[in-house]
């Protein structure tokens, strides 16, 4: 009974089940009807989780097929990043020989060479279109799936032979990961994320070194990967020792005063100095402040607001440019520079007012990315109180539940009215919701205090 529950969970996709049946003793490398085990029914249908759990509870990734291949040959034959590492399983390069391990490199250099669209007509010598379609590989990242004739493969092998090279500890030359990560120009596709990966785990002063030198590339994806790098070298630190911190800072400062000449490829730029702790931003930030590019002036808040924030005490020079950015054209940069000037709030009249206009700004946007800001603010003044009831009525309930948490942090009297207009507490995909919880702890605290109510009629 267990073969067949095994199976029917495989198919249906369920991991859940799939990982109780194997704890009770079903057999990981149970067969299908067509002899096959079913890790590769699981393959084939692209169900991750469920050949994740099938290779944690003991299946053979490595099992010599009928027709000469194996599970972990048919998930790279797929093209499905995610599922390869499914499949891999853990510690191969202690686990697969040298010979299978370069047949699997090869292999896999072979279906990213020759394209994921060659590869499925000629499995199956179909001649008509192809239907594409773009889906999520894992959680984060997607990928193109190929049909043709009830055939699927997905146009992951980039990203799968970068995978496998650093599972190897193959050091693949960084130029060569470059290329394959912009061979897909866009950050959230799987040859571009591995890539990133990679590299980022690569600690070396090589590896940095071959990385930033990317910022002269005469192209402007690659100089858009190398900032990407450079951001998980920021975000994915392992130590002081390896982090780069210093060097990262130093050829953002350079860069930036060097100039680039591709505004999306500057934002980025500044987007990633003001994620470090170089004490020059600011004085980058108030260069760019009146770019004619919104993508770049957008940026500049972040370069002006300290790391210590909230609390900061912005100079002069930085709070005129927050104030005139906070009546921008564009309503980015006024968001920005609203969350800059909240965080930094000196009490003065105009910051005050410059947040109150925000918050009753004419796009919906700036008004939501405003009162974000403001109900975890600092500032305590009765003006934002009173444009944060204004905003009871939008209908954008995120709006809805920052204004009532804005007052309740304020202590404002009108905190009960407030959480009586944002209505039901019980909202599908808000189960964790801090604004809800702390509305749901104001009401228990009130009808534990009946002096509190009094007091308030």
């Amino acid at each position: 009974m267990n073969a067949k529950e095994l199976i029917a969970g495989v198919r249906r996709g369920d991991a859940e089940a799939v990982t109780a049946l194997l704890e009770a003793g079903a057999v990981p490398d149970t067969a299908t009807e067509d002899g096959l085990p079913v890790l590769c029914l699981a393959v084939g249908a692209y169900h991750v989780a469920v050949a994740e759990a099938l290779v944690e509870g003991g299946a053979n990734p490595d099992r010599r097929l009928p027709d000469g291949t194996t599970p972990l040959v048919r998930a790279i034959d797929g093209g499905s990043p995610a599922m390869v590492k499914a499949v891999l399983g853990r510690e191969p390069r202690l686990r697969l020989p040298e010979a299978e391990r370069q047949h699997l490199l090869s292999l896999a250099r072979d279906r990213y060479e020759r394209g994921a669209e060659a590869g499925l007509r000629s499995r199956t010598s179909g001649t008509g279109p192809v239907h594409r379609a773009r889906v999520k590989d894992d959680e984060y990242d997607h990928v193109t799936q190929l049909t043709l004739e009830g055939a699927t493969v997905r146009a992951g092998h980039g990203a799968i032979l970068t995978d496998l090279e650093w599972a190897f500890r193959v050091l693949t030359p960084v130029d060569e990961l470059v290329a394959r990560a912009v061979a897909q120009p866009d950050a959230d596709h799987v040859d571009w994320s591995s890539a990133r990966w990679v590299l980022s785990e690569r600690r070396s002063k090589e590896t940095w070194s071959a990385v930033a030198a990317h910022r002269h590339s005469p192209h402007p994806e690659c100089r858009r990967f190398a900032l990407d790098v450079l951001r998980w070298y920021e975000l994915t630190r392992s130590s002081r020792r390896n982090s780069y911190r210093k060097e990262t800072a130093e050829l953002l400062e350079a860069w930036a005063d060097e100039g680039e000449d591709d505004p999306a490829v500057l934002a980025e730029v500044l987007n990633v100095l003001s994620e470090t702790e170089h004490r020059a931003t600011d004085a980058v930030g108030l260069r760019y402040a009146d770019h004619p590019d919104p993508r770049v002036r957008a940026e500049v808040p972040g370069l002006l607001l300290s790391r210590d924030a909230p609390g900061t005490v912005l100079g002069a020079a930085a709070r005129a440019a927050l104030l005139e950015l906070a009546g921008d054209g564009h309503g980015t940069v006024r968001a920005g520079a609203g969350r800059a000037l909240v965080a930094a709030h000196d009490g003065g009249a105009e910051v005050t007012d410059a947040i109150v206009a925000l918050l009753q700004d004419p796009a919906a946007d700036v008004r939501a990315l405003t009162a974000e800001a403001v109900a975890d603010g600092a500032d305590r003044t009765v003006a934002v109180a009173d444009a944060l009831v204004a905003l009871l009525d939008e209908d954008d309930l995120g709006t809805r539940l920052n204004a009532a948490y804005g007052l309740l942090r304020r202590n404002d009297p009108r905190t009960g009215e407030a959480i009586e207009r944002v209505g039901s507490h019980m909202r599908p995909g808000y189960e964790h919701d801090h604004r809800l919880a702390a509305f749901w702890r104001w009401e228990w605290a009130r009808e534990d205090r009946p002096e509190a109510r009094s007091a308030e009629r």
